[in-house]
């Protein structure tokens, strides 16, 4: 099955500013992909050629299998798309909203508008410049899912709103997951968490690493080693180029292993301390893991 987004040798320059430097990215049909990484990253600028608002200065992006700079009626009717920054007519009622952008989706459904009108509680008489941020984010959503599109991009959706309304937002996405691909940028990281089944992480415009998200809550571990005698860290070559963070206090050797294994690890670690007592293995949520690479990535450049 071919990937629903297809990024190839991906540059943009804003002036003599590299924003994205050769990313090369795919995003799997039917997957949940977050893309992570921080500010400045190059995260809204890969959506928005994506979407087609920016044009790439070299190299290709695909979305649902054609080029991003001919995206036709067609395929734009089945695609859904909400930003923090996106624009809406806000002089229009919720009601008059939807019914105007209705027509230019054909496989609208109205039962399903109408069911997360519901859900989320949208008061349809009002309008759009008096509502909260959050109902402003729902609206927007409903007018991205009421059509069951193939494909849902959404740019930094959670920014700013309430725990109650996130999970509100989450759980209306999530319905839609199985039979829509949902590419998500957020900084959100513990609700990405909860519902990503495939991460990427995005620095100085080039993707560091992309997979599933069981994949990489596998192998990223916090150990902590306790040893009988003073600890020492060894230096390099010695120390594993994919242990990360060391920390030593008299008696206990603590890092972040970025390639775990229950077995080479602690074979590992018999092989550099002498007098192993004890060897504390912990997982770690995404926020943790986001923090050790960019602090890593940070202090090498």
């Amino acid at each position: 099955m071919p990937p629903a987004l297809r990024i190839l040798d991906l540059h943009k320059s804003f002036r003599s500013v590299a924003v994205l430097d050769g990313l090369n990215l795919e995003v799997p049909e039917s997957s949940v992909f977050g893309l992570i990484g921080p500010n400045g990253a190059g995260k809204t600028t890969t959506i928005k050629i994506l979407m087609n608002v920016l044009k790439a200065t070299t190299g290709r992006a695909e979305v649902l299998g054609v080029d991003s700079r001919h995206l036709g009626p067609e395929l734009l009717s089945q695609i859904g798309y909400a930003s923090e920054n996106q624009e809406l007519p806000d002089w229009m009622t919720v009601e008059s909203f939807l019914a105007y952008v209705k027509p230019f989706y054909p496989a609208w459904d109205d039962a399903r508008a109408a069911e997360l009108l519901r859900q989320f509680e949208l008061p349809l008489q009002r309008k759009l410049r008096h509502l909260s941020r959050g109902m402003w984010m729902k609206a927007a959503l409903v007018s991205s899912l009421a059509y069951r599109p193939r494909l849902l991009v959404l740019d930094e959706p959670f920014s700013g709103l309430d725990p109650l309304v996130r999970e509100d937002l989450i759980e209306g996405v999530l319905e839609s997951a199985g039979e829509t691909t949902i590419f998500i940028s957020s900084h959100d990281l513990a609700d990405i968490e909860t519902f990503a089944s495939h991460i990427g992480y995005l620095d100085h415009g080039r993707l560091q690493f992309s997979e599933e998200m069981s994949s990489l809550t596998a192998r990223f571990r916090e150990v902590e080693v306790t040893v009988g005698s003073p600890a020492i860290l060894p230096g390099e070559p010695q120390w594993p180029a994919h242990w990360l963070r060391p920390e030593a206090m008299p008696a206990v050797v603590r890092f972040v292993d970025t390639r775990f294994d229950p077995e080479r690890t602690p074979n590992e670690i018999r092989r550099l301390f002498e007098d192993v007592r004890n060897i504390a293995v912990s997982p770690m949520p995404l926020r943790a893991i986001f923090v050790t690479i960019a602090r890593s990535r940070a202090k090498a450049a």
